[in-house]
């Protein structure tokens, strides 16, 4: 009986460490992705971001795009948007004509505050997986390793014909589900530099929150 137990335990254990373990099948789709992202000049999404609160049975959607060059990005979202250039960051928001000046949390690794993370993700941190894929995507769940991360997983599917985001969606332990829906994703847009700072000149009678 005691040998019956031990060997179940070891193949318990044994299917845990297993399935935890980074897939060389993902790792090589996920460095292409992320080879092809980050050599382009910049990155530009257009998305629907979809917002699932289990715990609360709701769910909000909205649209917005996003414009990444290496670290740099501009993110518009509905009354919100967000230039980063690499150092500081400019939140502008609409309705409150309001600027807040700040620099981020270079730990912050969600979408909203690093975009260009999601091209990065897999190479430290995360455990890598594909669990599926069909006759135009791969689909591949990361796994965080620290177990005490509010993030469960995160799932990319990839498109085979381009190795372009088709959609990102990180399941947190609150019981929210963000998930992000790639409508366009464009590799040949050229940004100049003010493309990811705030502007003064462009609006008028703003009020500016300086946090930094």
């Amino acid at each position: 009986m005691k040998i019956r137990i031990i060997i179940f335990v070891l193949l318990i254990f044994w299917l845990t460490d297993t399935s935890a373990q980074t897939d060389p099948a993902a790792l090589k789709i996920l460095d292409r992705f992320s080879a092809n992202a980050l050599s382009a000049p910049s990155v530009s999404i257009r998305f629907q971001l979809v917002n699932d609160d289990l715990a609360e049975n709701s769910s909000d959607t909205l649209t917005g795009s996003v414009i990444i060059s290496k670290e740099n990005y501009k993110l518009d979202l509905p009354n919100n948007t967000v230039w980063f250039n690499g150092n500081e960051s400019w939140s502008y928001l609409e309705a409150e004509k309001e600027v807040t000046i700040t620099r981020p949390d270079k730990k912050d690794n969600s979408f909203q505050s690093k975009p260009s993370g999601i091209f990065t993700l897999h190479k430290k941190g995360y455990k890598t997986r594909l669990i599926d894929e069909n006759a135009s995507a791969w689909i591949i769940d990361l796994y965080p390793e620290d177990v005490k991360s509010e993030i469960i997983r995160i799932r990319l599917t990839i498109g085979k014909t381009a190795t372009d985001l088709k959609r990102i969606e990180y399941k947190r332990n609150d019981g929210v589900v963000i998930t992000i829906l790639v409508t366009d994703y464009n590799l040949k847009l050229k940004p100049d530099s003010e493309t990811f700072q705030f502007r003064s000149g462009k609006y008028k009678d703003v009020e500016i929150v300086d946090m930094r």
